[in-house]
């Protein structure tokens, strides 16, 4: 640009001839003559082509991209098989480079343009990601719930087992938690967690479980359009920025409700941003969001399947495919499941029998060896073969008593071993194993021994009375019994022997 300036004044101004300019610039006079027609370099301007060998192709061309649209991706067509089917099926002479320029173009006129949307406080977008995760020393494919509120770029992130119902109710119950409101208007992709049936282009049949979710927040629900993922585009992008931030490198917990805990951290740190083009750090503009969001709820959802069936003749009751022990009179009976995403609660005429971990994998079994005592207190001789209690870890001190009543007492003595393993129905295991140090030092082996030592936990009989909680009872004055009675009995007692 310096010299184009020089040379103008040079010749325009100074009315220096074109010849010594050329001469001494070194310019060719073509070159002189647009320096001095145009005020800047006009750029580069393409010169009308003559008909190029690929244009009688590019109508065949434009078909084999066309029909790929409903090919699966991995089997379209590239530049260079298209080339190469030009040279064996239409004897194309022309080179390959003109052939992907081609292809390049008429891709680029196919690419869908979008239009920038306005996102209004109180609305939010709801996917799932996936990521993997090294559990317990295990690497394991793990997907993750994000919810985003597009007007104050907030957002809320939560690994899971597996993407169903449970984990679909858990991660809102936690989202709603963490924004401290509820959105009025959400938007879905069309999973079958929520939609049963894809009816029409807007229409859905919505799942039970997720009207039971809706039911309990009342917010609106959106469900974006099939293979529409950019009705909901700001959330597409916090699941790979989360991913790319919080779970890269690969994450290594003990489980994932550790990893649960450094995340929700990591989205309370995220709210301390400032993104560009928005006028305050995102912690503003959420409180001043929450305005026109719903209250949560006092009364809290509960986030757990439930499932009514019949406990087996094993005492074992099937939830999501795998199998949890109930205690042994609850066998052949109905009972009411109820599955969240930690742990899974079994009822029994209305009573909470049974309390387990949940699993995820299939077919699987998870026993409790206390809900078989009862059972094996009739048939003690199963006692060893009892799968319940494979890799029962139990203190040194009960291995000592079981060996001392057997060998005293025999058959009967492991009878009274389960006896004493059944006080664990009602204490924990810390003061069983105290009570039995304690009985095994002063020589008391049987159950009702060593329940003694359970005292107060263990009901027998008469207990020592205490005035805490009977107030009305302060001021009442018993009279001191008259033992004269009893003293004559004595006496005349002695007398006659």
């Amino acid at each position: 640009m310096k010299q184009w300036t020089r040379v103008r004044q040079r010749v325009l101004r100074d009315k220096q001839s074109k010849r010594s300019v050329m001469r001494e610039e070194g310019l060719h006079w073509e070159t002189l003559e647009k320096m001095l027609a145009h005020s800047r370099p006009p750029g580069y301007r393409r010169k009308k082509r003559r008909g190029r060998k690929i244009d009688p192709y590019v109508g065949w061309i434009e078909e084999v991209l066309k029909a790929d649209r409903n090919m699966p991706r991995k089997q379209r067509h590239t530049a260079k098989r298209i080339y190469e089917r030009l040279g064996r099926e239409k004897d194309y002479q022309g080179g390959y480079t003109a052939v992907k320029e081609e292809v390049a173009q008429l891709r680029a006129r196919r690419r869908e343009v979008f239009v920038p949307l306005e996102h209004r406080p109180g609305e939010a977008q709801v996917d799932f990601g996936h990521a993997l995760v090294k559990e317990a020393g295990q690497l394991r494919m793990r997907p993750f719930f994000a919810m985003s509120l597009p007007y104050s770029d907030a957002f809320f992130v939560q690994v899971f087992q597996r993407e169903c119902t449970e984990s679909f109710w858990e991660g809102h119950v936690r989202a709603f938690e963490f924004f401290g409101a509820v959105p009025r208007r959400i938007s879905y992709d069309n999973s079958k967690v929520a939609v049963s049936k894809i009816i029409g282009s807007r229409e859905r049949k919505l799942t039970d479980g997720f009207l039971q979710l809706q039911s309990h927040y009342l917010f609106e629900e959106h469900f974006c359009l099939p293979a529409r993922a950019n009705e909901k585009g700001v959330v597409e992008g916090i699941v790979r920025y989360a991913r790319a931030n919080f779970l890269v490198p690969v994450p290594q917990v003990r489980d994932l409700e550790d990893l649960n805990g450094k995340l929700w951290k990591a989205c309370e740190r995220d709210l301390e941003r400032k993104l560009r083009g928005k006028k305050a750090v995102k912690k503003d503009l959420l409180a001043e969001e929450r305005a026109a969001m719903l209250p949560v709820p006092s009364n809290p959802f509960e986030a757990c399947r439930k499932l009514s069936t019949c406990a087996s003749s094993l005492s074992l009751v099937r939830f999501d495919r795998n199998d949890y022990s109930v205690p042994v009179r609850c066998a052949h009976h109905p009972v009411v499941v109820k599955g969240s995403c930690r742990q899974v609660v079994i009822f029994c005429g209305g009573q909470e029998v049974a309390r387990h971990r949940r699993l995820w994998d299939k077919q699987q079994v998870c026993f409790e060896p206390v809900h078989y005592l009862a059972l094996l207190e009739k048939k003690p001789g199963a006692l060893d073969f009892a799968r319940p209690l494979t890799g029962w870890q139990l203190p040194e001190c009960l291995h000592i008593l079981r060996r001392r009543l057997e060998s005293q007492c025999g058959g009967e003595g492991t009878r009274e071993y389960i006896q004493v393993l059944r006080l664990l129905e009602k204490h924990p295991m810390a003061a069983l194993r105290q009570a039995v140090v304690s009985a095994l030092r002063v020589g008391g082996l049987t159950r009702d021994a060593i329940a003694q030592y359970l005292y107060p936990q263990e009901d027998y009989g008469a207990r020592t009375f205490r005035l805490d909680g009977h107030p009305h009872l302060r001021h009442v004055r018993v009279a001191a019994p008259d033992l004269a009675a009893y003293n004559d009995l004595l006496k005349s007692q002695t007398a006659a022997l």
